[in-house]
C-alpha cells in the first residue's frame, strides 16, 4: 500500500512520542486500566480513528464486555482485548478475544498490551479456527523500517478502507510453507529432480513415485504434507496446475506458418505469482 502524506506525518509525529510514552508506562508497571487508555490515544493519533466516534469500549458480549472496539460506518472492523502493559500476552488471552469474535461475527481481533500487538483473522468454521496475520512491537519499532510502517498500515484506518488486511491475508495464503511443500511434491518439480537424478546415475531407472515417496518421507516435515491446511494447500496447487480442456474452433483456412506466434506457457512461479497478485489472466 502507498502510504499518503496526511498518514505518514501523523505516524511519523506520534509514534516517536508514544514510544516515550510507553516506555515510561512499562517502568512504572501501569494496571490494565491504565493501559487501555493509551491503547485508546494510540488508535486515535496513530492509527488515525476518530476517538469519540470509532472507538468503543460499550460493547457487551454475553454478560461481559470487550475492552476495546472499533466501527466504522457502523461495522465493526476490530475488537480489541486489552492487558497491562507489563503482562506477557498468552494463549488464554488469546482464546478470549477469539470468543469475542466469534460471539459477535467480527473477523478481525487484536491483542495487544500496547507494546506487543498481534492481529489475527478468524475463520468461521466448524470449530473455530484463527490465523496470526501481523505481530510488532510498538516500542522499539522503527519509522526508518518500511516493513515496521507496513505493520502499522494494517491496523490504521486507511489500511482498513484500502484492504490491507485483506491483500495480506490472501498473500500469506497462497505463500506459505504448506503451499511451498505442496509445490515441491507437484509433477513439474517432481519431473525436475527425476532430470537432475539421471545425470548422476545414468542407466537407472527412477519412477516419479520413487521421488515423491523420498521427498514426501525423508525431506518434508510431516506437518507440511497431513493436516486440513496442508490437503488445503494441496488441492489449490493440483487445480492450477490441472489443464485446461481444450476448446472445439471451426475449420479455418490454413495460415502462413511464418506468421504463427509461438504460444509461451507460464511457468509454474509465474502462475503462483500471478495468483498471490490477482493479475491471473491478464495481458502481458
Amino acid at each position: 500500500m502507498k502510504i499518503s502524506k496526511k498518514t505518514e506525518e501523523r505516524i511519523l509525529a506520534n509514534v516517536p512520542k508514544f514510544q516515550k510514552i510507553l516506555a515510561v508506562a512499562k517502568a512504572r508497571d501501569l494496571n490494565e486500566s491504565d493501559t487501555v487508555v493509551i491503547i485508546t490515544d494510540l488508535l486515535a493519533e496513530v492509527f488515525g480513528y476518530e476517538k469519540y466516534v470509532e472507538i468503543t469500549s460499550e460493547m457487551a458480549i454475553r454478560g461481559t464486555y470487550c475492552d476495546l472496539a472499533v466501527k466504522i460506518n457502523d461495522k465493526f472492523q476490530y475488537l480489541i482485548e486489552c492487558k497491562a502493559i507489563g503482562t506477557e500476552l498468552k494463549d488464554m488471552h488469546l482464546r478470549q478475544v477469539v470468543n469475542y469474535g466469534a460471539n459477535k461475527g467480527v473477523q478481525w481481533i487484536v491483542l495487544t498490551n500496547g507494546i506487543d500487538w498481534q492481529v489475527y483473522r478468524i475463520r468461521f468454521e466448524q470449530p473455530i479456527a484463527w490465523e496470526l496475520v501481523m505481530r510488532f512491537d510498538l516500542l522499539t519499532g522503527s519509522v526508518k523500517d518500511e516493513k515496521f510502517i507496513e505493520a502499522l498500515l494494517l491496523v490504521t484506518k486507511e489500511g482498513v478502507e484500502k484492504c490491507v488486511r485483506e491483500d495480506l491475508f490472501e498473500k500469506i495464503q497462497c505463500v506459505n510453507r504448506f503451499v511451498i511443500g505442496a509445490i515441491i511434491l507437484s509433477e513439474p518439480v517432481v519431473s525436475a529432480v527425476k532430470k537432475e537424478l539421471r545425470k548422476l546415475a545414468e542407466g537407472f531407472r527412477i519412477e516419479d513415485s520413487e521421488i515423491a515417496a523420498l521427498i514426501r518421507d525423508g525431506v518434508l516435515r510431516r506437518d507440511l504434507i497431513e493436516g486440513e491446511e496442508a490437503a488445503s494447500a494441496l488441492a489449490k496447487i493440483s487445480k492450477m496446475l490441472k489443464p485446461a480442456a481444450p476448446v472445439k474452433k471451426e475449420a479455418s483456412k490454413p495460415k502462413d506458418p511464418r506468421a504463427a506466434v509461438p504460444v509461451v506457457t507460464p511457468s509454474l512461479t509465474e502462475q503462483l505469482l500471478a495468483s498471490a497478485t490477482g493479475t491471473e489472466g491478464s495481458t502481458p
